[in-house]
Parts: structure tokens; C-alpha cells; sequence
């Protein structure tokens, strides 16, 4: 705490305050600064984990990694870990997460019970829905622009060893949709409760949901971060498959191949797998590798060499109504070349006012993630604009990890409005903090 603060206090009064961190799960531009960030090596850790009470105490710079290695060894999980090892918990509460347990668990910032958090004016403010609730509330999805968690504290829940899963195969993509909103609103399928569950689109006429049963029972587990890949594993001819994974390897699945996104590297050939190394199978490192492509204009570079037009990044989340989703999903298929799709039923577990990230409670919502780039346009940002504009006319919002493209006024009308400039004001007067619109979409 003491070199947090001691680091806010080196930043220049004329220089914005930002971070200063080894790893992102970010995909907006950023720019470059001379000032140095917040030095939050010291908030990496798990400070407690009261098994009888459930919850941890945890730094806001500790990853989900270290975090579920904490936990797990009680029998305890966060009620919802985002897929990839390296984000962090703060950083999934200010920037939204979400998982296979999101249908019933909700968002992770919904999970928290209190928050340590680093504000604008050098203060750290303990907050929580009882006190300093104005903060506590549009905490979440801003982005580090209303101050930094330095410690959270946090709700667990009970996991068994091993989760048994079923691949639903569906041959259209309405059939899917309703399956998962009957699985989402009887708690179960086939008579027995669901704990965990998404999906993946790999065209109109192919796609599954995976089911997620946890339990003690022992018995033979797959593996996933050797030679075989998870996703694929999952492609069959009809009806249903069934695997087992441990709670570990299930909650990491998508990791080592980060979804799909490893076949870019050609991480998925056969002769190239065998001799990459185990430790190098991991988002973080797939991560790197996409910095060096920015860095250096790589993959611009070789479709200019091939004869073909520069690429757009599409790199989104979304989140629409479930009644919506498959009149996004078939827009998506006809307009975007990008596949597989993932697909995350969400609900919000109580009806906490979250303003910078406003969906109605008692009401599923599914978010649709895809990851890759298409064939510039006739525009900066075709593609995402097009996207922009489908989702809002959907009533669905979008997260802001990445690239974004709204004007002011729908960004105020979707993300927080005058509720976020008050809160703002309060707790960063001075604007030590970038705007959430400078950050997410002017991308300073």
C-alpha cells in the first residue's frame, strides 16, 4: 500500500494517473506516456480465504490464476472466473467478466462485498452497497477512470473435484437459443441442475451448448492443454457428447488455446504443437505475440505482400436479450466473416442498480464473443460501427475492451450518463483519472 501511494504522489499534478503493469487483457490502442503509472507490485496477492464464511480477501492486482489456486484447495471457487488466467480481479470488476456460471452467479463485481479503492484525489476509500455506495455501484465498468480497487473482498462458492460435461448439438441456431433460456429458467436439464453453461457457433447449421455438472464421483478426465483442443473436442455429428475435466482444467479450458485465437500462431497444427512448449500454451503468451503484430504491423504487412487489403480488428463482447439473440446472431453470420462464436448466458443475481452497465434484473441476457479481424471497409471502423449499431437497436450493450466508436451522446446513454459525471466529480475532482469516453473511445 505504502509504494501505491508513494507512486501516486511521484505522478506530476499535470500528468494523468494510470497503471503501471506487466499484462493486459485489453485490445484498445493506448497512448504512449513519458509520466510513470502506480506502482502496484504489492497488491498481487491473496490476503486471506475464510472457508467458513466463504470469501476472500484478496489485492485488486491478484490474478484469477493465483487467486483460484488459493481457493481451490478448500473446495472453493469465485462465483464467476473469467476464462483467461491473467486477468485480474480488480480488473474484472472495473471492466466487467463473466463465465459459464454467469446464469445463475451474474457478473463478479456482483459477488463483492467490499472494496479498498484508490480514487482520484490519493485517498483510498473503503466502499460497499452500504457505504460509499455511489461509488460501490459505478465501480464496475469504469475502467480504472473512478479510481483503483486495492483490495476486494469477496463472496466464494462451494465446487466439487471434477465436472462432468454433455455437448448439445443443435442444427439451427433458434433451437439452441431456446434450449439454453429453458435450461436458464428451470435451473437444470434432463431433471438434474446445471451449474455451468455456454455455447459455441461454428455456422447456421452447427452449434452446441455445453452443460457443466459438477462432482465427486472419480473417474477417467480428459486433458486439454496437451495435444487436443478443447473447443474441438466438442464438434460431433449429432445428439450429445459427454466428457470430464477436473475443476481446475474446466475452469482453465479455454486458456491454453485462448478459445481458438491459437490457431493465428498455427499453435493448432499438429506439427507445430508437438514441439511448442507446454508453458507457452496460455493466453498470456498468445497475448505477447499480438503485441508484437501492433507493434510492428505484421499481419497488415503479409496480406499487402499476398495482394490482399489491410485487415480490421473485430475483437467484442456483446451482450443482447435473449429473445434478441438469435436475430443477432443471424445478422452476424449474413454481415461478419468471423467464426466460432462464443455464446454466455447471463442474469444478474439480485436487482443492484449498476449504472455504468444498465440490464434489467430478472431478465437473461447473452453475450456473444467473437475475436478476429476482417477486410477493411470503405471506413475507419466499418465493421465495428456496423456492429455498434446493430446491438443498440437490439437493446444489448457492449464491453469496452476494445475497440469502440460511439459519439458522445449515445456513449452517455449507454454507459452512465450524469449519474457517472457526479460520481466522477465526487471522488476525481481534479480529473486526475482519464474520462471513460477519452479512455474507451478516443482511446488516450
Amino acid at each position: 500500500m505504502q509504494r501505491l501511494l508513494a507512486s501516486y504522489r511521484a505522478i506530476p499534478a499535470s500528468a494523468t494517473v494510470r497503471l503501471a503493469k506487466p499484462t493486459s487483457n485489453l485490445f484498445r490502442a493506448r497512448a504512449k506516456t513519458t509520466s510513470k503509472g502506480l506502482d502496484v507490485s504489492g497488491l498481487t496477492g491473496v490476503v486471506a480465504v475464510d472457508p467458513d464464511a466463504r470469501t476472500a480477501d484478496v489485492a485488486g492486482m491478484c490474478t484469477y490464476e493465483d487467486l483460484v489456486a488459493a481457493t481451490l484447495p478448500y473446495g472453493l471457487a469465485p462465483l464467476v472466473v473469467p476464462q483467461l488466467k491473467t486477468i485480474t480481479l480488480g480488473g474484472a470488476v472495473t471492466g466487467l467478466g463473466i463465465e459459464s456460471t454467469s446464469f445463475r452467479n451474474g457478473l463478479p463485481h456482483e459477488s463483492v462485498l467490499e472494496m479498498d479503492i484508490l480514487t482520484g484525489t490519493g485517498d483510498v476509500v473503503t466502499v460497499s452497497r452500504d457505504l460509499c455506495s455511489d461509488l460501490f455501484e459505478a465501480f464496475p465498468n469504469s475502467y480504472g477512470t473512478l479510481g483503483y480497487s486495492v483490495r476486494l473482498k469477496i463472496e466464494l462458492e462451494s465446487v466439487k473435484p471434477f465436472v462432468a460435461l454433455r455437448h448439445l448439438r443443435f442444427h439451427s441456431v433458434e433451437d439452441l437459443v431456446t434450449a439454453m433460456d429453458r435450461i436458464i429458467e428451470t435451473g437444470g436439464h434432463d431433471g438434474v441442475p446445471v451449474d455451468y453453461l455456454d455455447g459455441v457457433l461454428f455456422s447456421a447449421d452447427e452449434s452446441y451448448l455445453t452443460l457443466g455438472f459438477q462432482t465427486s464421483a472419480p473417474g477417467t478426465v480428459s486433458d486439454y492443454t496437451g495435444q487436443q483442443i478443447y473447443y474441438r473436442s466438442i464438434q460431433h455429428p449429432d445428439g450429445e457428447k459427454h466428457d470430464r475435466l477436473t475443476v481446475h482444467d474446466y475452469l482453465w479450458r479455454w486458456d491454453t488455446d485462448w478459445f481458438w485465437c491459437s490457431r493465428a500462431f498455427g499453435a493448432q497444427d499438429p506439427r507445430i504443437r508437438r514441439l511448442w512448449p507446454r508453458r507457452y500454451r496460455r493466453s498470456s503468451f498468445y497475448w505477447k505475440l499480438i503485441g508484437y503484430d501492433q507493434r510492428f504491423n505484421i499481419a497488415d504487412r503479409i496480406e499487402k505482400r499476398n495482394g490482399r487489403p489491410p485487415l480490421e480488428r473485430v475483437v467484442q463482447d456483446i451482450e443482447v436479450p435473449i429473445e434478441r439473440c438469435a436475430e443477432f446472431l443471424g445478422w452476424f453470420l449474413d454481415n461478419v466473416p468471423i467464426e466460432p462464436i462464443w455464446l454466455c448466458p447471463l442474469r444478474l443475481r439480485d436487482e443492484g442498480n449498476w449504472p455504468l452497465y444498465p440490464i434489467r434484473p430478472h431478465h437473461t441476457y447473452v453475450n456473444v464473443g467473437f475475436w478476429s479481424s476482417v477486410p477493411v471497409g470503405p471506413t475507419d471502423g466499418y465493421t465495428n460501427k456496423m456492429i455498434e449499431e446493430k446491438v443498440s437497436k437490439l437493446d444489448g450493450h457492449k464491453s469496452l475492451y476494445s475497440d469502440a466508436y460511439y459519439s458522445p451522446d449515445d456513449f452517455d446513454e449507454l454507459y452512465g450518463g450524469e449519474t457517472y459525471k457526479t460520481v466522477k466529480k465526487t471522488y476525481d475532482p481534479d480529473s486526475r483519472l482519464l474520462d471513460l469516453y477519452a479512455k474507451a473511445v478516443q482511446r488516450r
